[in-house]
């Protein structure tokens, strides 16, 4: 007999299919909120008209827009960040961006409610696993609210954790993804608009959008999942296989865009009420933290072979995987490789730029994300990490 406890995210609405501008002006008087401290992609700043409508649709109650957060959230900037906010007096944060951007404004709200004015303060609320899986996570208190407008698939719109890199560790190593949690990190609002994701590039858009197909598949494979979450993520790999296809054919179709956006908002139902992640997640964040790959581009390079890896422990799970991406009756690894090719995203690690020596750390580096042991098949050690990351290669 089935089992669980089922928890709602603490989320009030998302709004989708509709105008960014509107629908944040009307968020904000909502929530009532009077100095709006907005957090934004650099580049959407410097070569798109959006920031600037942004900035329009909160009008006088604007009190700052901070745009430069670095690729995975680095904690120099997110600490900088925050310190702008502070002194703003901001009482709600707006973002419009990718992953990076929204996992800053998390950072952000917890540096805000925690008093963190420097990158090392940031020590004693990270999570810290041990090579054996335990994971010890501070009590953090919670920030100030964030309203998002993602433009990009990572969905980590729909999540209270957020990632953010250590880039100069105290003990001299090479730099690490660590991972930060507060119940009500989570954005209240998500305005899910595909007009805003026009300007995304190309490989951006496709491979955040693997990184979105990786979070329904693991939790449709975990060893804990749930009944919400087996039929949100089986909607969610239909919605992304059919409108991630769409959209390399006609870039400009903004159907298929929402279709993406919405099956990567269903993918993400399984993280939202605690099913847990495997290895894909788990090496991709080292992947990400530690040797500078796109999370994206980890989930195209890894998925498909803890796959395989996993396959002779939920077989029957990765059947559901194939059959919601079009290939019943194959195997769920070359049901996601097909998908993959037909949007011309990376398949190697050599491709997205890791090196042969950076494998070993890679490994090491794994065994400290809580995701690798919670992987459905077990990963002893090292030496297991390293045989995925040679499959990979």
């Amino acid at each position: 007999m089935t089992a669980g406890t089922y928890r709602y995210p603490n989320t009030d609405r998302v709004l989708f299919g509709q105008p960014f501008g509107p629908a944040l002006a009307e968020e904000r008087a909502r929530l009532g909120a009077g100095r709006v401290f907005l957090i934004a992609g650099g580049t959407l700043a410097r070569e798109t008209a959006l920031v600037a409508q942004a900035e329009a649709a909160l009008g006088a109650h604007l009190v700052g827009t901070w745009t430069r957060i670095g690729a995975h959230t680095p904690r120099i900037d997110v600490v900088a960040a925050a310190n702008a906010a502070r002194a703003a007096g901001a009482d709600l944060l707006v973002t419009l961006g990718g992953g990076s951007v929204t996992d800053g404004a998390k950072m952000v709200g917890l540096c805000l409610a925690n008093d963190i004015t420097t990158p090392c303060a940031l020590d004693w609320l990270r999570a810290i696993t041990a090579p054996d899986g335990t994971t010890r996570r501070p009590a953090t208190l919670a920030g100030i609210r964030t309203v998002s407008i993602p433009t990009t698939l990572s969905a980590g719109e729909f999540s209270s954790f957020a990632g953010c890199t250590d880039t100069q560790p105290e003990d001299g190593g090479p730099p690490r993804k660590e991972s930060y949690a507060s119940a009500t990190m989570i954005p209240i609002s998500v305005i899910l608009d595909p007009a805003v994701t026009i300007a995304t590039p190309e490989w951006l858009w496709l491979s955040t959008g693997i990184r979105a197909v990786d979070h329904a598949v693991e939790d449709l494979c975990s060893a804990n999942s749930q009944p919400m979450s087996d039929g949100a993520s089986l909607h969610a790999l239909r919605l992304l296989g059919r409108g991630l296809r769409a959209c390399r054919a006609d870039p400009g179709d903004l159907a298929a865009r929402l279709d993406c956006q919405l099956g990567a908002w269903l993918s993400m139902v399984g993280s939202q009420t605690g099913v847990t992640k495997g290895a894909s997640h788990g090496i991709g964040h080292v992947l990400g933290g530690t040797a500078g790959v796109p999370h994206g581009f980890t989930s195209c390079v890894m998925l498909p072979h803890v796959l395989r890896f996993n396959h002779a422990v939920n077989a029957a799970r990765q059947a559901w995987v194939a059959e919601a991406l079009g290939m019943p009756g194959g195997e769920a690894a070359d049901a996601v490789a097909a998908l993959i090719a037909a949007l011309g995203l990376p398949a190697t690690l050599r491709d997205v730029g890791v090196r042969a020596d950076q494998l070993d750390t890679i490994a090491a580096g794994a065994m400290h994300d809580r995701m690798v042991h919670t992987n459905p098949r077990r990963i002893d050690g090292p030496v297991v990490v390293r045989q995925l990351l040679d499959a990979a290669w």
